[in-house]
């Protein structure tokens, strides 16, 4: 099975020059502790609620301030056209809930997360995601 079949489509994201104010808003309303951060259909990093807080809150900085000030921007993603299996095994290995998934041309189409692999009912999948995420905490 691949990642395409099992992923989320409708992912919210924010843009580099939108503020950290505009992104922790989005975060509130969507229930979520982190946002990917796209320009052009094109992953450029992630933001996490532990990146306002440290980042910009305990630095002084203002909630004007442009999400690429404060992301992270080596984010570590997959292919929708990779196996479930080798994507759990992947995420386990990297200890994350959830992957950005790209096209092979790089532009971002959606996420796939622990609940997605579960859902697939790949048993092996997820008892291999689970341990790994697991081992983090």
């Amino acid at each position: 099975m691949k990642i395409s079949e099992i992923m989320t489509r409708n992912v919210q994201t924010v843009q580099p020059d939108d503020s950290i104010r505009e992104a922790a808003a989005l975060m509130a309303r969507i229930d979520s502790g982190a946002l990917l951060v796209a320009e052009d259909d094109r992953l450029v990093g992630m933001l996490t609620d532990r990146d306002i807080a440290v980042r910009a809150v305990a630095e002084g900085l203002n909630g004007d301030t442009p999400v690429r000030q404060v992301m992270s921007d080596n984010v570590c993603y997959c292919f929708e056209d990779e196996e479930v299996q080798h994507v759990a095994q992947n995420m386990a290995d990297i200890q994350k809930r959830r992957l950005p998934v790209l096209t092979r041309e790089k532009r971002l189409i959606g996420v796939v997360s622990l609940g997605n692999i579960a859902s697939a009912r790949s048993d092996r999948s997820s008892s291999t995601l689970l341990r790994g995420v697991a081992q983090a905490h």
